[in-house]
C-alpha cells in the first residue's frame, strides 16, 4: 500500500461506510412540486445541510448551510438529551440530522447546536427563533403558525408571527419530562418523539415520562478518573420501566389526562392524529402479547378500544401504523396466517405471499408500503388501492427500496446488487420517462464484492459467501470467517452491494467470509420471527452451523478445520456463544459489545423473547454465557466500548472475570470513550486491522497483505 493511499478500513470509517454525501431523509410537499432532503457536501463531510429540489425542473437548491448559519460555531455542541437521542438512533452525522414541516411545507423547523431555526422553502429565508434554552425535537404545527419544541424537559410552543414563547407542560419532578421518548421507546420500539400536533394546530398529545422508578446504573470512564461517572436510568429485564402517561394539551396550557389501563398496558407505542378520524393511541402490555389501538376523546381524555391484537408470543410493532385514511378507514399491519398483512379496516389487501414491512404513506385512495415476497433479501415498494383492492409494485429492479411521497410525486430510494450506494429517483405522476435523479456525492468503494448468494438447508437459510478478489476454485483452501448479526430486527443478507464491503475486505485478507441470516431475522414472516421465542442460543447458533456446513458442501475450498466467527452486539453474543458451545466447529471468535447475561439487557427487547427473568430463570440461564466460561477452549477476543449505555461494559467484564476464575485465557480490548457505535476513524480502522491479526494467529493462517 503506497503512502499516499488510504486503507479501506480508514476510508470506510471516514465515509461512514460510504454513506456520506448521499441524499437522505426525504419529504415531498403535498402538491408534489418540491422535495426536501438532507445531504453533506462531500463523501467525507459529516455536516448535513437542508436542500430542496423542484420536481418540474430538477433544480436543486441548498436552503441551509449549517457552517454558514453558525458562522464558524460548533454544530456538534449538543445538549445531552440530543446526544442520547442520536445514540438511540445510531446517528453519526452532524449538522442538520432531522427536520419537520407543517402540512403544506411552508415552514421547515430544525435544531442546530441546540438552537431553533425555521426556513421558508419557497423563499429560502432562514430565521433563528429565540428560545429559553437548548432545543430538542422542534415541530411546526400543521397550519404553520407556531413551532413546538422541548427544552429542559418542558414542552413549549413559539408563535411564528409574534415570537411569543410559552410553556405548555412543565415537569413536576426532577425525573419528569414532557414531549420526549423514554429510553425503551427510542431504543426498542422505534418511537423517537413524544408529542403529536392536532390537525388544526390547537392542541397536542404529549407523553409524560417519569424516570424515577427506573434503576440507576453508573458508567465511568476509567481512562479519566478525574471525571464523575455518568448516571443512566437503565431498565434491565425484570426491573421497573419509566412511568409513561399522556395528555391532550391546549395552546392555553389546559390539560386533559388520557385515561387507559396503564397497569395492564404500560407501554406507549405511538400516537396518530389526523383529520381522518379521532386521535389514536397505541398501547402494549408488559409481556407484549396484547396490543391495543385506542381512540381518544380530546375534550375529556377518555379512551375506547378500537381494535386489539393478541399473540401467544408477542405482537410485533410495525412502522407507519396505525393511521387513518382521509375518508376515515383504519390502516394496520397485522400477523395473519403466517404473514404480516396490510389491512384497511378489516379488509386484507395482501396475502400469504407478501410480508409487509412498513407503511410509508397513506393517500387519498391508496397506501404506499414496503414488503418482501418470495425473496426476503429484497424489499420492494408497493402501492395498494384500497378502493378496489389492487396492489401494484412500484419498484421493479432487484434490490432494497423505500420511498417518500407527496401528491403524485414519489421519491424512490434504492440500493441494489449491481451498483454502489443508494439512488434517489424522483418520479412525477409515476412517469419513469421523466424521472429525476437526486445528485449524490458519496464515494465509490475501492472494492467490489466477489459474492455468491446461497439458499441452503430445509429452512432455506439465506447466506452470502464472499471469496477473495480473483480467487479461482481449487487454487487454495481458505480459512472460513462467519460474519453474522444473526438476531432479530436486523438483516445482513440483502440484495444491496454496499452491505458486503467490510466482509469483502476481510475476504481479501485471505478468508472465505460467510454471512447468514437465521431464524428471527426480518422478512420471513411471524412464524419465522417467533422460532426464537425463549431460545436465542440454540436456534440462532444451529442456523449458523448448518449454513456453514451447507456452504462447504457446495464450495470445496472452504477449510472447515479453520473456522472463526465475528460479530457486534447480538452478533457479538453469537460469536462468543459459538466458541463456548461449539468448539468442534469454531476455532476462534471475536465478540464485539456482546450481551453475555440477558438479565443485564433492557426490558422491552429481552422480555419479548425470553419472558420475565423471575418467572423463567432457566431460560435466562440457558441463553446467557457466564456459566459457559469454564468450557472455553478456543481463542476469544472480546471488544467493548466503555461508554456503551446500550450493552454496558459489565457484560464483557463479567464474562472476562468468569473466564479468569476458570483459568481460561482470552483477550479483552476495552475502548475508552466509545459507545455502542465506533465513529472515530482511528478506532474503526484499527479495530478491523487488529481483528485480522488475531484471526490469522488463532487460525494459524498467513493470509495476505493488508490493504
Amino acid at each position: 500500500m503506497g503512502t499516499d493511499e488510504i486503507s479501506f478500513p480508514r476510508l470506510q470509517a471516514k465515509t461512514l461506510r460510504f454513506t456520506l454525501g448521499a441524499p437522505r431523509t426525504f419529504a415531498v410537499s403535498p402538491d408534489g412540486a418540491r422535495v426536501l432532503f438532507l445531504r453533506s457536501p462531500s463523501s467525507t463531510s459529516r455536516e448535513h445541510g437542508l436542500w430542496a429540489l423542484r420536481v418540474a425542473t430538477g433544480e436543486e437548491t441548498q436552503l441551509v448551510d449549517p457552517g454558514a448559519l453558525l458562522g464558524g460555531g460548533d454544530a456538534d455542541d449538543l445538549p445531552p438529551e440530543e446526544r442520547a437521542r442520536r445514540e438511540r438512533t445510531r446517528e453519526q452525522a452532524s449538522g442538520i440530522v432531522s427536520y419537520a414541516t407543517d402540512r403544506e411545507h411552508r415552514v421547515v423547523a430544525f435544531a442546530l447546536s441546540g438552537e431553533l431555526f425555521v426556513v421558508d422553502p419557497e423563499t429560502g429565508r432562514v430565521r433563528e427563533l429565540p428560545t429559553e434554552g437548548k432545543v430538542l425535537d422542534p415541530r411546526p404545527d400543521p397550519t404553520g403558525q407556531r413551532v413546538g419544541y422541548v427544552c429542559g424537559g418542558a414542552l413549549r410552543v413559539i408563535d411564528l408571527a409574534g415570537g411569543e414563547d410559552r410553556v405548555l407542560a412543565e415537569p413536576d419532578g426532577d425525573e419528569v419530562t414532557w414531549g420526549l421518548a423514554e429510553f425503551i421507546a427510542a431504543e426498542e420500539m422505534g418511537r423517537t418523539r413524544g408529542y403529536w400536533w392536532a390537525p388544526d394546530g390547537q392542541r397536542l398529545i404529549a407523553a409524560r415520562v417519569d424516570n424515577a422508578p427506573v434503576a440507576r446504573w453508573y458508567i465511568a470512564d476509567p481512562a479519566n478518573p478525574d471525571r464523575p461517572a455518568t448516571e443512566v436510568a437503565y431498565p434491565a429485564a425484570g426491573t421497573a420501566n419509566a412511568a409513561v402517561s399522556a395528555a391532550v394539551i391546549g395552546l392555553d396550557a389546559s390539560r386533559k389526562d388520557i385515561a387507559w389501563d396503564r397497569d395492564a398496558f404500560p407501554y406507549l407505542v405511538t400516537a396518530h392524529w389526523s383529520a381522518g378520524g379521532p386521535p389514536l393511541l397505541v398501547v402494549q402490555s408488559r409481556d407484549q402479547r396484547t396490543l391495543r389501538v385506542l381512540t381518544v376523546d380530546p375534550a375529556t381524555g377518555r379512551t375506547e378500544v378500537l381494535c386489539e391484537e393478541i399473540d401467544p408470543h408477542w405482537v410485533e410493532i410495525m412502522p407507519g401504523v396505525p393511521a387513518w385514511t382521509p375518508d376515515g378507514r383504519l390502516v394496520r399491519i397485522c400477523a395473519r396466517e403466517g404473514a404480516y398483512r396490510l389491512l384497511v379496516d378489516e379488509h386484507e389487501l395482501t396475502d400469504a405471499t407478501t410480508q409487509v414491512r412498513a407503511v410509508l404513506h397513506v393517500g387519498e385512495s391508496d397506501v404506499l408500503f414496503t414488503a418482501s415476497t418470495d425473496d426476503p433479501t429484497q424489499v420492494h415498494v408497493f402501492r395498494a388501492d384500497y378502493a378496489n383492492g389492487l396492489v401494484h409494485q412500484v419498484s421493479t429492479v432487484e434490490g432494497v427500496h423505500s420511498a417518500a411521497r407527496g401528491g403524485t410525486t414519489t421519491v424512490l430510494v434504492s440500493a441494489g446488487p449491481d451498483w454502489f450506494g443508494s439512488r434517489a429517483t424522483v418520479l412525477s405522476g409515476g412517469n419513469t420517462a421523466d424521472a429525476v435523479t437526486v445528485r449524490s456525492h458519496a464515494s465509490r468503494p475501492p472494492l467490489t464484492p466477489n459474492l455468491t448468494a446461497l439458499v441452503t438447508t430445509p429452512r432455506r437459510l439465506r447466506s452470502a459467501l464472499l471469496l477473495p478478489t480473483g480467487h479461482q476454485p481449487g487454487s487454495a483452501r481458505l480459512p472460513v470467517l462467519l460474519d453474522p448479526y444473526g438476531g432479530p430486527h436486523a438483516q445482513r443478507v440483502l440484495a444491496a452491494r454496499n452491505m458486503y464491503l467490510a466482509s469483502q475486505w476481510l475476504a481479501d485478507q485471505g478468508f472465505a467470509v460467510l454471512v447468514t441470516d437465521g431464524r428471527g431475522s426480518p422478512g420471513r414472516g411471524p412464524d419465522w420471527d417467533r422460532a426464537i421465542a425463549f431460545d436465542f442460543a440454540e436456534a440462532t447458533l444451529t442456523d449458523q452451523v448448518d449454513a456453514l456446513h451447507a456452504a462447504a458442501e457446495q464450495h470445496a475450498d472452504l477449510d472447515l478445520s479453520r473456522v472463526a466467527i465475528r460479530g457486534w452486539s447480538f452478533g457479538g453474543y453469537l460469536a462468543a456463544l459459538a466458541v463456548l458451545r461449539r468448539p468442534d466447529v469454531f476455532h476462534a471468535g471475536i465478540a464485539g459489545a456482546p450481551v453475555t447475561d440477558w438479565r443485564l439487557y433492557d426490558t422491552h427487547y429481552t422480555e419479548r423473547y425470553l419472558g420475565q427473568p423471575a418467572e423463567r430463570a432457566e431460560v435466562y440461564e440457558r441463553n446467557s454465557l457466564i456459566a459457559d466460561a469454564p468450557a472455553l477452549s478456543r481463542p476469544l477476543m472480546i471488544i467493548h466500548g466503555l461508554a456503551d449505555d446500550n450493552v454496558v461494559a459489565a457484560h464483557t467484564l463479567r464474562l472476562s472475570s468468569a473466564l479468569l476464575a476458570a483459568g481460561r485465557p482470552h483477550t479483552v480490548l476495552p475502548l475508552s470513550g466509545v459507545t455502542h457505535m465506533t465513529p472515530q476513524e482511528q478506532v474503526a480502522e484499527n479495530l478491523l486491522l487488529l481483528q485480522v491479526d488475531f484471526l490469522r494467529q488463532a487460525l494459524n493462517s498467513p493470509g495476505q497483505a493488508v490493504s
